[in-house]
């Protein structure tokens, strides 16, 4: 299963100039694959006005699953996440990556991401799919 962070669907939808080749040729490579995403991910895109009301419709035509959070996903998000903080990491906005990043983890999903850096350094176990 291949779990599909936030950034490449914002690529697809806003059409982003650098981005939308790339991501929407991952998209197609992970076909093969199931697509999933959890509601993390589709929360953040109901933050993007143009996107909101047509991530149902959106996901339903790509075929991505919306999953759950499991209760050990969400521990290690904390855990993570306390780490980012005691090493002096500053933003408070970067929970949700934290979530993301547990829950590939813990259920040994690949990460399709544009955004590594976080993921690969707290939760060295993912498999990435990024530029």
């Amino acid at each position: 299963m291949i779990l599909v962070d936030t950034n490449v669907f914002v690529d697809v939808i806003h059409l982003d100039p650098i981005w939308l080749d790339w991501s929407l040729r991952e998209l197609s490579k992970a076909k093969t694959q199931t697509i999933a995403t959890n509601f993390v991910v589709y929360a953040e895109l109901h933050t993007h006005d143009t996107a909101g009301p047509h991530i149902d419709a959106f996901f339903e035509k790509l075929g991505v699953q919306i999953l759950d959070v499991s209760r050990p996903a969400a521990q290690q998000a904390a855990h993570a996440f306390r780490a980012y903080r005691q090493r002096g990491g500053t933003k408070t906005g970067v929970l949700p990556d934290f979530f993301i990043g547990a829950h590939a983890q813990a259920e040994g999903y690949q990460l399709l991401t544009r955004d590594a850096g976080r993921y690969q350094t707290y939760f060295p176990t993912i498999k990435l799919i990024c530029p």
